[in-house]
């Protein structure tokens, strides 16, 4: 547990402390504690819906009601959880219709429903090897349409199918159509007559290749013959809706940037967007959103440029502009009748659901808070957007955090260490908004950059394919240019530069340390290390990803092997932490084992945690809490300060013969 700082500030100036060991405000309790994160906003009427994921309850999904008259409650119980893993990520766990909820439960993978004053949720879909997402109220028919997931098949693929779901629940759901690999997006038109959806198949990931279609909708409920409507190779189409007069929407990246879009009678399309900027984000989750249809006829939209998300207000005619806005992140926007809501954040604030003027877009109201921490002000690091030179001629781009408490500086002349951050997808992108996992660290006197190396999201297409065919070598060379880059700048140590990612950030991280010196630490959370492993064991939704990012498999195995970090265990010659959660089934707990085996056999500096009952991203509580105090205590004994928390010790095998072969110290 965090103790009161053992040193105390005097008002004549900041302490002077070696970086690192500052005593912060902020504690492992203001992280792991009163803290939620918000997803996944909807409207129903007046009413508005979200998710919150609570660590202090394994992570449990809970879904939340805010009513008119301002009041707010839980709407599903425990036991139960509102996720899905559909396509394993999942995402539109649930739908809202005239206070009916229905809703897709973790633990069996069933839809529930929820009708209002009923405290019990009943299921409506028969128990079995099935999933579902992604889901819409079809009323005329008093249907739900959802994407299922068939797992009942042993030793095969999940299907993909695109189902009606009776609401009666005295059915079962009804197949209405399948055949691609994978399908999304379910959206019928406003008046029941046609259904519109995407499509994709091996070895396409959504944001790489997908197909727009549209069917009409039959007496029966049956689906005719399909059109498409766009799409096709080289072209993602992202996020369609109908407007409420009947007009088909979509977002594509036809121009080299997701733009808006609407399908006319031609069939013609008219760009509604025509601008260097990002209105989707790569579909790892379904059901994102980030456009809507206000009352007057005009668009809400979000579009991502420059290192940050932006408010647009859009009509048929032109884009009326960007909507002035503090909102730096902006997640899922929602549009109803009288209000428009998001989860949004700022880079002062942590995550928060708003609610906007629809006239205006000005915000009417903070829904919640993820989390209830007040911090001063002049305690928080505000990211510094920097675009510096990488290999090959290139430039990337990244948000550069430094140590910020007023109450402690350095000693003169010290300057600090660096925790480079290689986000995950890879076509993730870094967050510019209150992260307090950075904060915690930069009020302790330790310098932070998210980087946006090429391959992420938010910069158009052509940067986004960045890392075709050079996964393991650009998304590299752009952390240790980020690095060197600060070094240069006189901002921090080069003799303490850690890196640190999750996911595929952590197969970064990893080859990072095999592939180049520029790093003396890393920290790995469930990230890559075997490629080959990787593309034999993952599943379904992924198990091609690697064909554009590396190169077909097994053709190009050896390139595999060439790219992997447990295959060159012997170039690491810097401690490396290792988490992993071993009910992950994307990257499994064979890869972090045989990373870990590899570490001892080479004599490398190492701990190893592993989670019971965590997946691929740590959800619970006790989790989160021991990956802050082990990566403070694992910076701490590798760099040479002692953090000013009393932590739970964490044993880094090797490391007192590492640090004391670095010191020129013979081992007696």
């Amino acid at each position: 547990m965090d103790q009161e700082p053992r040193v105390e500030p005097v008002e004549s100036g900041p302490v002077a402390l070696p970086h690192g060991s500052w005593p912060s405000p902020i504690r492992i309790d203001d992280l792991v504690g009163d803290v939620v994160r918000l997803s996944e906003p909807w409207i129903d009427g007046d009413d508005v819906y979200w998710i919150e994921s609570r660590p202090a309850e394994a992570g449990r999904s809970v879904l939340v009601r805010h009513g008119a008259d301002g009041s707010t409650a839980d709407v599903t119980p425990p036991p139960f959880n509102v996720r899905t893993r559909v396509h394993e990520y999942g995402g539109g766990a649930y739908v809202a219709a005239g206070g009916t909820v229905v809703f897709s439960n973790m633990a069996d993978g069933r839809l529930y429903r929820l009708d209002p004053g009923d405290a019990d949720p009943q299921p409506i879909t028969p128990d079995g090897a099935f999933r579902y997402a992604d889901l819409r109220f079809d009323p005329g028919r008093r249907r739900f349409l959802a994407i299922r997931e068939d797992h009942t098949m042993v030793d095969k693929d999940p299907w993909a199918a695109i189902v009606a779901v009776p609401l009666d629940g005295e059915h079962p759901p009804r197949v209405l159509y399948e055949g691609p690999d994978f399908l999304a997006a379910p959206r019928p038109s406003p008046d029941g007559g046609r259904l519109a959806w995407l499509e994709w198949d091996h070895p396409d990931m959504p944001w790489d290749a997908s197909r727009l279609r549209v069917a009409p909708v039959g007496d029966d409920g049956s689906l005719g013959p399909s059109d498409l409507a766009a799409g096709g190779l080289d072209e993602s189409i992202a996020q369609p809706e109908w407007s409420p007069d009947g007009v088909l929407h979509f977002v594509s990246d036809r121009t080299g940037w997701w733009n808006l879009y609407r399908l006319l009678d031609g069939p013609r399309l008219d760009a509604l967007t025509p601008m260097d900027a990002e209105f989707a984000d790569p579909a790892w989750v379904f059901d994102r959103s980030s456009y809507g249809f206000l009352p007057d006829g005009s668009i809400a939209a979000v579009g991502r440029a420059r290192g940050r998300d932006r408010l647009f207000y859009v009509t048929p005619e032109s884009i009326v502009g960007e909507v002035e806005a503090p909102y730096t992140e902006i997640g899922t926007l929602r549009v109803g009748p009288r209000t428009v809501v998001a989860d949004v954040g700022t880079p002062t604030e942590p995550q928060m659901v708003v609610a906007l003027e629809p006239a205006t877009l000005a915000t009417s109201g903070v829904l919640r808070h993820a989390s209830s921490l007040a911090l001063d002000p002049a305690l928080v690091s505000v990211a510094e957007a920097i675009t510096f030179p990488t290999a090959g001629g290139r430039v990337a781009h990244a948000l550069y955090y430094r140590p910020r408490n007023p109450d402690y500086a350095g000693p003169d002349g010290e300057l600090p260490p660096l925790v480079v951050r290689s986000h995950g997808g890879p076509t993730s992108n870094a967050t510019n908004w209150l992260e307090l996992s950075y904060q915690y660290l930069t009020s302790r006197g330790i310098a932070v950059v998210d980087v946006d190396y090429g391959g992420s999201t938010g910069y158009g297409r052509e940067y986004r394919h960045e890392l075709d065919g050079n996964w393991g070598v650009v998304d590299v060379d752009d952390c240790v240019g980020a690095a060197r880059y600060l070094v240069d700048r006189g901002d921090v140590d080069a003799e303490r530069l850690a890196i640190e990612g999750g996911s595929a950030g952590g197969y970064t991280t990893l080859a990072a340390l095999a592939f180049r010196d520029t790093f003396s630490a890393g920290i790995s959370l469930f990230g890559v290390a075997d490629l080959e492993m990787l593309a034999r064991q993952t599943h379904k939704f992924e198990a091609r990803y690697t064909d554009r990012l590396v190169g077909p498999y097994p053709e190009a195995a050896e390139l595999y092997r060439d790219r992997s970090p447990i295959n060159f265990l012997d170039h690491i010659d810097s401690p490396v932490l290792v988490l992993q959660g071993l009910d992950d089934r994307v990257v499994t707990p064979t890869n972090a084992e045989a990373l870990v085996a590899g570490l001892a056999a080479n004599g490398i500096p190492h701990a190893y945690i592993a989670f019971e009952g965590e997946g691929h991203g740590f959800r619970g509580q006790a989790a989160q809490r021991r990956t802050l105090e082990a990566r403070l205590a694992f910076l701490g004994a590798v760099f040479g300060f002692t953090p000013a928390d009393e932590l739970e010790p964490l044993e880094v095998v090797g490391l007192e013969a590492w640090l004391s072969e670095r010191r020129g110290v013979a081992i007696g």
